[in-house]
């Protein structure tokens, strides 16, 4: 037996000692090895409930070395995930050249559980528009950034435009010489406001005639900050987006903190059936930015440990990453041609 395959089945044996001690025992039925950590997964005795196993987890750690350790159900059985000491990055462009084919209109997101490559269709019925969130170090913005590359890089401009809104002019600034680019980098509530005019005006034409093409993707890093800045007529504007955009092949990608109601309006957040999202403050904040009890979100590892939810059910997964120089690589072998700019095109 090789010396990983031993320690895994001797990790397995810990969890297994230290649930029967504290009168919840259960089985290690498996488990998979990702790039960032070890997924052990239990099977209960009946009658043991999750928030028992939930809340031995400080209990686990410390049988297993490590700082901390995640505990969620899934199906049947309940997941106990650590941290590899070794962890790696998924870095998007390898792992786009992996995929034989990549959809139109699909977003390469990173690698699930199994070490799968993991795609997201916006233009499907249960995705529309996708929220994702996070604290400081989660790296929401990276995985936006991801998000937008993988489009451009499997979607010539002509099918694909993307606007980019970031107030900070930092998250988003690597991707700002995309030929996909509808106009510049937009770094204020006024800029943004008159861009989404625009686009409104866009999402009715296209109601009017009945098309849906090119798709477009609205960008936003910090969406709460520009809400709170740019006040009821931003609100107004994104919000008729959310609730219309779909039939008109309109999308938005937000990132923000804290998916409140009171910061980004309950109206809006309704609208963003997925959710993308990255270790936060605390397990309150983990159930409402997910929508589900113990979804363990704030014991994520940060650093592209990420939760897709979709329907109440949250699948664990390592975002891919792009760098800065990989962005001006792909900025500059992307197609240079696209249709001309929405504010020079008719309104009928």
């Amino acid at each position: 037996m090789n010396p990983e395959r031993a320690w895994l089945e001797y990790s397995a044996d810990r969890i297994e000692a230290v649930l029967g001690q504290h009168k919840a025992p259960g089985a290690v039925m498996g488990g998979v090895v990702t790039p960032r950590y070890i997924q052990f997964r239990v099977r209960p005795q009946p009658g043991i409930k999750v928030g028992k196993v939930a809340a031995l987890a400080e209990e686990i750690a410390l049988a297993l070395g490590c700082e901390q350790v995640r505990i969620a159900r899934s199906g049947a059985l309940i997941h106990v995930e650590m941290p590899r000491a070794d962890g790696s990055p998924v870095r998007l462009l390898p792992l786009c050249d992996s995929i034989d084919q990549v959809p139109s209109f699909a977003a390469v997101l990173g690698v699930e559980e199994t070490g799968q490559p993991l795609l997201l269709s916006l233009p499907a019925p249960d995705v529309v528009h996708v929220l994702v969130v996070g604290t400081t170090g989660s790296g929401k913005t990276a995985l936006a950034r991801s998000i937008l590359a993988s489009l451009a890089r499997h979607n010539t401009p002509d099918s694909v435009r993307i606007v980019l809104i970031d107030p900070k002019h930092r998250g988003f600034a690597p991707l700002a010489h995309l030929p996909h680019l509808e106009g510049a980098l937009i770094d204020n509530e006024q800029a943004a406001i008159s861009r989404l005019e625009v686009i409104v005006h866009e999402m009715e034409r296209r109601d009017r005639a009945g098309i849906n093409r090119p798709l477009i993707v609205i960008a936003i890093d910090e969406l709460a900050d520009l809400l709170q800045t740019g006040g009821k007529p931003l609100d107004r504007l994104l919000s008729r987006l959310a609730q219309r955009g779909r039939q008109a092949g309109i999308h938005l990608l937000a990132c923000t903190q804290k998916p409140s109601a009171s910061l980004i309006g309950s109206s809006m957040k309704a609208n963003f059936p997925v959710r993308l999202v990255g270790t936060v403050a605390s397990r309150d904040e983990a159930r409402y930015a997910t929508g589900i009890a113990d979804s363990g979100a704030e014991k994520l590892q940060g650093r592209g440990d990420f939760l897709l939810v979709v329907k109440g059910e949250a699948l664990r997964f390592q975002a891919a990453w792009i760098g800065e120089e990989e962005c001006r690589t792909l900025a500059g072998a992307a197609r240079v041609s696209g249709p001309p700019a929405l504010s020079t095109r008719g309104r009928s």
